[in-house]
């Protein structure tokens, strides 16, 4: 597999954990855990991510040093965004703090850590891959 394979499926993997992570907590009342996520948060992790993949797939298109420090720059924005929302999520309870309800998705935020480490390294990936010119134009 040649690297440019490597950072397409790499995209299609960010982008359903953006889609699944909107899916999983777009409703307050279904959300696990017993921190709530506010739709704002949602919202702004959705919106960075939509954007962020956009100049990506832009950038892998068309290479331009320029966009690519750009998707980069939003990339890192929305890593950061998921990673405080699963922080949030696996925060331990407060005393006022709800119950954990039961989830649909998975036993646990084994997926949620798999999805945003994942990421994590992903984007470290690209990174990589942009500071390095490793795209074949």
């Amino acid at each position: 597999m040649n690297l440019d394979n490597a950072v397409w499926m790499l995209t299609g993997l960010a982008a359903v954990v953006v889609l699944l992570t909107r899916m999983r907590l777009s409703n307050e009342n279904q959300q696990s855990g017993h921190a709530l996520v506010p739709r704002s948060i949602v919202n702004a992790h959705t919106v960075m991510g939509v954007v962020a993949l956009a100049v990506w797939i832009y950038y892998l298109t068309s290479p331009d040093d320029l966009v690519g420090v750009i998707a980069l720059v939003a990339w890192w924005v929305e890593v950061a965004i998921g990673l405080l929302i699963l922080g949030r999520w696996l925060s331990r309870p407060g005393k006022h703090a709800a119950d954990a309800t039961g989830d649909s998705w998975a036993q646990g935020p084994a997926l949620s850590i798999l999805g945003h480490v994942g990421m994590l390294l992903g984007i470290s990936f690209f990174t990589w891959v942009v500071i390095a010119d490793k795209l074949s134009t």
